[in-house]
């Protein structure tokens, strides 16, 4: 706890002293970062699969991938956080406040990184498809050589920009008293009264991770080269299709 500082503050006293608390929030930042990295590192590979079943032509894989992902995106993380800290327990299912919030997070990135991990695939000119075909290439050989490259080079930019999406979200664990920034920041903001110097130390650190990363991502797409796509529904795509290229 923070005992160093007065109990009955200047009004404008936060503009200078806001800095002294970031040591106390630095737990909860290494906190944050943990969680983001449960939530990448776990959802962006169950995204990617969650990306591929969608293409299969097996209806019953097909559409639970797409339940997977609507479910994911079409609830907040707030709802999602919640369900599984309060609602699964009355089934008998049991988790912490940090695995209960990495589960709702993972689950959030995997249904957001796979819608765009789908588009990088639609992204891939059709052309490149014929030619695999006339090289005799099978499905695996053809994804695994030829779409996948280029489809990584579409998504890799937002799958950033995602990561930071992430980032922000692990202030929403403070609901289930997960020890992160925003939870340590609310706690020392109501034992001494200096919400507006905590939370404006709790908004640098943000920005201190957060500006840096979006910068990177900006150069990142700049570097493959910016390519747009028109984002097309999964629910719209029939079984089996190949992804097609919005080509100008």
């Amino acid at each position: 706890m923070s005992s160093f500082l007065p109990t009955t503050p200047a009004p404008l006293s936060w503009l200078w002293d806001w800095y002294q608390w970031i040591p106390t929030l630095l737990p909860g930042l290494g906190t944050a970062l943990l969680l983001t990295l449960v939530s990448v590192g776990v959802g962006y590979p169950l995204g990617f699969g969650l990306a591929l079943l969608t293409e299969t032509r097996s209806a019953l894989a097909r559409w639970f991938a797409i339940v997977v992902v609507e479910v994911g995106r079409g609830l907040p993380i707030l709802v999602l956080l919640l369900l599984v800290y309060r609602g699964l327990p009355s089934v008998g299912i049991l988790f912490d406040a940090f695995l209960s919030a990495s589960v709702a997070l993972v689950w959030s990135s995997a249904a957001y990184s796979a819608e765009i991990i789908r588009t990088g695939l639609g992204a891939v000119p059709r052309g490149q498809f014929d030619a695999a075909y006339a090289l005799s290439m099978n499905r695996t050989d053809m994804y695994r050589l030829i779409v996948l490259p280029q489809a990584l080079r579409v998504s890799i930019p937002p799958l950033v920009n995602l990561g930071i999406t992430m980032f922000h979200a692990t202030s929403l664990a403070t609901v289930i008293t997960v020890e992160e920034i925003m939870h340590i920041a609310n706690l020392e903001g109501s034992i001494y009264f200096r919400y507006m110097s905590v939370f404006m130390a709790a908004a640098v650190i943000y920005l201190a991770i957060t500006v840096p990363v979006s910068l990177y991502a900006d150069r990142l797409a700049k570097r493959l080269g910016g390519v747009m796509t028109v984002r097309k529904t999964v629910l719209r795509r029939p079984a089996g299709s190949v992804p097609v290229s919005a080509e100008s």
